[in-house]
């Protein structure tokens, strides 16, 4: 039999080891992995990993916000994911009054659909819980394909804060249609207390903007949403953790047998807070903000042992014209730094050369739990018949990451000098190819919105 495509002489790599095969693929889909296969066009993968296209849950494409857009916009950030490895993105869609959630998500797909270069799907964000909104849950879980709502904690100023009836009712009402509430969890009324005790005297640069959102604001909500879950027996999800506290907290909840699952991402395993003391400081503010290199250690020790199931970048592009919107407040720094297209090679070489992680967890945090929590069966592994997203990574490439060598809309990097090992080459989008030896041959448009599947229990 003659396939479509044949990726020759790679090693298919996934959770559960790796294999010296050729993969096939016919159209959209894996077709078969073998030996001496053949194909119409041959690409070459000898001494290579072939791999499952990564999944990045957690980004903000040209998101309104602090009084700016963010830099990346569909087109170009899912770009940058093709050229980084990333073959499928989560986004949001944030509801603003008085749009119901399902006028929010069929104007952020206006926004994205014709756009996207890769496959997309959304995450809800309810920012006014209601009879109204509790009413819409089962159609946009089961009929728009989207199972999972964003719920923020904090930003009560901008009107998106969810106080505890909403989260409880959210939970509640999602859990009986298959759907699961992601909380970005923080204690508002505490991190506003403390801004308002800290006058920012003394204070080197932005440093202030850690020293207001200390690892209680974060631990505490994470522990108080956990309570709630339980309490309904709703299913949740904590976005962008960064504490080692917070962590802990959600391991002992796993041990309970309570439905929670969490992410983190490369900023919080990788910068600290130290950073906030420099000049340009004020470029590395995200909202949680990086912490302690204490809390890097026990987020690795916690990705390792499964407590922690996805990493996600939280990308969120402002260039440093924008950054500099701050004007010395750290209050008013566009919260949010690139990050999708360093996803994969940071977490190589770093977690796996390092010897945090075993190629098999990268797989799992990177593609298979991805896939699995969002409902997504046909990405995240490369199994016959699933989707053709697939990867050719170089373990020899050295790159040293600067914004030259980066497609994203941003004239800095967080990651700015750290020489990787290990790098991206070839990136296939559904059998289609998208980046050939690290150039870009895609187009916008020719992405797909996901329609995820409910939790089935």
């Amino acid at each position: 039999m003659t396939y479509d495509i044949v990726i020759k002489g790679g090693t298919i790599v996934s959770s559960h080891g790796e294999t010296r095969a050729d993969l096939g693929i016919t159209g959209e889909r894996v077709a078969a992995m073998g030996a001496d296969l053949e194909g119409a066009t041959i690409i070459d993968a000898k001494g290579k990993l072939v791999l499952p296209g990564a999944i990045d849950v957690h980004n903000h494409f040209q998101l309104p916000f602090c009084g700016t857009t963010s830099a990346d916009d569909f087109e170009n950030g899912s770009k940058a994911a093709a050229m980084g490895g990333v073959t499928t993105f989560l986004d949001f869609a944030i509801q603003a009054q008085p749009n119901s959630v399902l006028d929010t998500i069929a104007m952020r797909r206006e926004e994205a659909d014709p756009k996207v270069c890769i496959d997309y799907g959304l995450h809800p964000a309810i920012t006014n819980w209601n009879a109204d909104c509790k009413e819409e849950l089962k159609k946009v879980i089961r009929d728009k394909g989207c199972p999972s709502f964003k719920m923020f904690m904090v930003y009560k100023a901008q009107g998106w804060q969810a106080d505890d009836p909403a989260l409880y009712g959210a939970l509640t009402e999602s859990a009986k249609h298959g759907g699961m509430v992601a909380v970005h969890a923080e204690n508002n009324d505490l991190i506003e207390a403390l801004q308002a005790a800290e006058s920012g005297e003394g204070v080197p640069g932005c440093y202030a903007h850690a020293l207001t959102r200390p690892a209680i604001t974060e631990a505490e909500a994470i522990n108080r949403a956990i309570m709630l879950a339980e309490a309904t027996g709703g299913r949740l999800y904590i976005v962008h953790l960064s504490t080692g506290w917070g962590a802990d907290i959600v391991n002992r909840a796993r041990a309970w047998g309570i439905d929670v699952q969490a992410e983190t991402g490369p900023q919080y395993l990788l910068l600290d807070d130290e950073l906030f003391k420099r000049e340009d400081g004020h470029h590395f503010g995200t909202c949680p903000p990086i912490r302690k290199p204490a809390d890097q250690e026990k987020l690795w020790k916690r990705l390792a042992d499964g407590t922690l199931e996805v990493l996600a970048t939280d990308t969120c592009t402002f260039n440093s014209k924008q950054k500099a919107m701050w004007e010395g407040d750290y209050k008013k720094i566009p919260f949010g730094m690139p990050g999708i297209e360093t996803l994969l090679p940071l977490t190589y070489t770093t977690g796996v050369r390092a010897g945090r992680i075993t190629l098999g967890k990268m797989i799992q945090l990177l593609c298979e739990n991805p896939a699995r929590i969002m409902g997504m069966p046909t990405k995240g592994h490369l199994n016959v018949g699933a989707d053709a997203d697939v990867v050719i990574f170089d373990t020899e490439e050295e790159v040293t990451i600067t914004p030259s060598v980066l497609t994203t809309n941003c004239d800095y990097s967080p990651y700015e000098g750290t020489k990787v090992k290990g790098w991206p080459m070839t990136t296939l989008s559904r059998g289609k190819m998208i980046v050939k030896d690290r150039e870009f041959v895609g187009a916008a448009g020719q992405g797909k919105f996901i329609m995820r599947e409910p939790n089935k229990g």
